[in-house]
């Protein structure tokens, strides 16, 4: 009668841990497993059959601590318990899965050491949600000093009209879609929006869509319930529900697959989504700034974008020009870039060579803003002087400038010479000593050269 209530105790233990989501896992003394719970099979992939065999736990449970000084057992032994100590435990398809571990002993009536049990919790969903409340607090830092260098640098009529409309924009519901050549800064004025918005204190979530495969695009965006396919060993959250109260950036709208385009249109019309795999309706309220650098009307007219959720997105247009189009802004990205660079590579480049200069304010940089800050970056590399000349420029940059250059004799050099004095008295506003310094020359040589070529 005994030794029936004890397997009846046994059993009913048993069953009661089998209803638990963390996994359970006991082993004796010769590392065998004695026991396993169903949330602990359903995380190693596979279930262990009931033969009365008993597995060696290094074998059934491959640990990164298996056969070290972590190994929880042979801490056991030395008398400790293990608290929320993090390990990864390979699973049977050969994935890599982060657990966190909780021990305690098993004795037997003598309070006799016999075992070990173990409460593995899986946390690859709180190392995920870690790993993006980093990405977007370094995203929030990075894009922080570029939205500030912006309003200072953007000075042309061009950029001075899309920031002054930026604080209305702003503070209104409203989607929006930002279009531009590839590097004009789209990334920088959807955070921007964010920033000055009463959305500021909420997550700032990006996600870059044409980086996504269709297979997982939905996944990432909407989330999925576990089992809702091959590889959904938990429930995930979707970006939509990390921007809860925010914004979602999504870059290059365009790569959007018709498929998602409709459920993506179901979230701006009613605010609410099903994850992948699930029936249950979540609701969230996001703000959607959009991005991409194609014709979207184009698209539509073709079939590949939905011609409903392009009007949805775009309620609000902002059109960012291409660097060649705003030619007076780039002097003062270069000094921005030049004071950058300075700050992080630890050097003290005090200017550009007349020359060099020339050359950067005539390329028409099909890359943008991008590509400037990028020549730069390497200019700074090559340069050991306080002055960045001509040869540490980009290879591509200088075969450009002497494709391009228009003087045949010495008359046409001396009027560039020129042009460049004059630009460089009105950018420090006549005050020779700086202007010199800009052009790498002695303040009296400034003076010979501005007599010389008479310019008042």
């Amino acid at each position: 009668m005994a030794e029936v209530e004890s397997v009846s105790r046994s059993r009913g233990a048993e069953t009661i841990l089998d209803c638990i989501s963390d996994g359970v896992i006991t082993i004796d003394l010769q590392k065998r497993v004695t026991f396993l719970n169903r949330a602990m099979q359903t995380m190693l992939g596979y279930e262990v059959p009931d033969s009365g065999m008993l597995l060696a736990c290094d074998v059934l449970v491959q640990s990164n601590i298996c056969s070290n000084q972590n190994c929880v057992l042979e801490r056991a032994l030395r008398g400790e318990r293990v608290s929320n100590f993090e390990a990864m435990v390979r699973r049977r398809d050969g994935k890599q899965m982060p657990v966190s571990i909780n021990t305690d002993f098993l004795l037997d009536k003598e309070g006799k050491l016999v075992g070990l049990i173990e409460v593995i919790r899986d946390i690859s969903l709180v190392r995920e949600l870690c790993a993006k409340t980093a990405e977007v607090s370094e995203l929030k830092q990075r894009l922080g000093e570029q939205v500030q260098f912006d309003h200072i640098v953007g000075r042309s009529p061009l950029m001075q009209n899309i920031f002054a409309k930026l604080p209305a924009i702003a503070a209104s519901k409203s989607s929006a879609l930002i279009t531009g050549e590839s590097g004009t800064g789209k990334e920088l004025i959807a955070y921007a929006l964010h920033a000055q918005s009463p959305r500021r204190q909420a997550p700032f979530v990006v996600v870059n869509v044409s980086s996504l495969s269709e297979g997982v695009l939905e996944s990432e965006l909407f989330g999925h319930v576990k089992g809702a396919f091959t590889n959904a060993y938990v429930d995930k959250l979707g970006r939509f529900e990390f921007a809860n109260g925010g914004t979602i950036f999504l870059d290059e709208i365009g790569e959007l697959s018709l498929s998602t385009q409709i459920k993506l249109l179901g979230v701006l019309e009613r605010g609410r989504f099903e994850r992948v795999g699930s029936n249950d309706t979540i609701s969230v309220d996001v703000r959607i700034v959009a991005a991409t650098n194609r014709n979207l009307e184009d698209a539509v007219r073709e079939g590949r974008f939905r011609e409903d959720l392009y009007y949805r997105i775009r309620v609000i247009p902002i059109v960012l020009p291409p660097l060649r189009e705003r030619s007076e802004d780039i002097p003062l990205l270069l000094n921005h870039y030049r004071e950058k660079f300075n700050r992080s590579m630890g050097k003290q480049i005090a200017r550009l060579s007349p020359e060099s200069l020339m050359a950067l304010e005539q390329y028409p940089f099909p890359g943008n803003i991008r590509e400037l800050q990028n020549m730069m970056e390497h200019a700074f590399v090559c340069c050991e002087e306080d002055t960045i000349q001509f040869e540490h420029l980009p290879a591509d940059l200088q075969r450009h400038y002497r494709e391009h250059r228009e003087w045949t004799d010495t008359e046409s050099l001396q009027a560039i010479e020129r042009q460049a004095i004059c630009r460089a008295l009105d950018k420090s506003g006549w005050h020779f000593k700086e202007a010199s310094q800009q052009l790498g020359i002695g303040r009296s040589t400034l003076w010979r050269k501005v007599r010389q070529f008479g310019i008042k």
